[in-house]
């Protein structure tokens, strides 16, 4: 593990899922070279992993010298980071913790640094993911350009309202467990009514991939739910279920739950 010796560009403070899949995609994207970028990681093995992942990477346990520093650790872990990224030369910092306001991260930087909050969501690891970034008064409104283009290597960045921001983790943040749910549910109604045990996830995965897919490429999902629902055939008795059993209450009771969750986190 070689030391620091000069200035990088942008330092990974935690090396864990998405921190590895944002270096990951920006290296892919060559918007930073091996040599312009480290990672810091305090549990020794992972970092043994990390260097065989990205060769050319200083992979280190402390921050060294640094211009920014993208936080991708638990959010009671922020404010300290924060604070030893800036000490390190830190100009520009990037949460990527849910609930942490860019209040508190302002009360330990102080006055001269750049403070952007993001709210990722985990398809980020497979470069799919949807991102909300704001800066607080105190940054240059240029540091959401940078944060876009650090943060659009694994996915759509949007720019939203810090007042926002819990609805954002109630929707998209919360969003991919509500999916991986419905997957649930399709795989076991499938088994319920016979189809064979192996076939069933790789069916789901493959309906939830096409009409993601569809969607993605027509858009306006009413349009599309309408085109496949024949009236009196098999999709309208089944939608039929789901309203009477308020599929849209539901969805909307558990993005603000989830919403007010982190309104709660973000005050703790």
């Amino acid at each position: 593990m070689a030391a620091a010796t000069a200035t990088v560009d942008l330092v990974m403070i935690g090396g864990g899922n998405m921190g590895s899949a944002l270096l990951g995609g920006l290296l892919a994207a060559g918007r930073v070279s091996p040599a312009d970028v480290a990672v810091v990681e305090l549990d020794s093995a992972r970092r043994d992993d990390l260097a065989v992942q990205f060769p050319g990477v200083l992979i280190t346990d402390t921050v060294p010298p640094c211009a920014a520093a993208v936080l991708a650790v638990k959010p009671a872990g922020i404010p300290d980071t924060a604070r030893v990224a800036v000490a390190a030369g830190a100009r520009r910092v990037l949460s990527i913790a849910a609930g942490v306001t860019t209040a508190t991260i302002r009360a330990v930087v102080g006055d001269g640094v750049d403070v952007v909050r993001s709210m990722p969501n985990t398809p980020a690891m497979v470069g799919q993911g949807v991102t909300a970034i704001c800066v607080d008064a105190h940054s240059d409104p240029a540091a959401l350009d940078w944060a876009e283009h650090v943060l659009s290597a694994v996915g759509m960045v949007v720019r939203v309202d810090e007042s926002h921001f819990d609805a954002v983790t109630g929707l998209t943040g919360s969003g991919p467990a509500y999916v991986f749910a419905i997957a649930e549910a399709l795989i076991a109604a499938g088994r319920s009514v016979g189809l064979p045990a192996e076939l069933l996830e790789p069916m789901v995965t493959q309906l939830l991939v096409g009409s993601s897919t569809l969607l993605a490429e027509r858009g306006d999902p009413e349009a599309l739910r309408v085109a496949v629902t024949s009236p009196g055939g098999t999709t309208a008795a089944g939608l039929g279920v789901l309203a009477a059993g308020d599929l849209n209450g539901l969805v909307a009771d558990a993005v603000r739950a989830a919403t007010e969750r982190g309104r709660e986190l973000g005050q703790a």
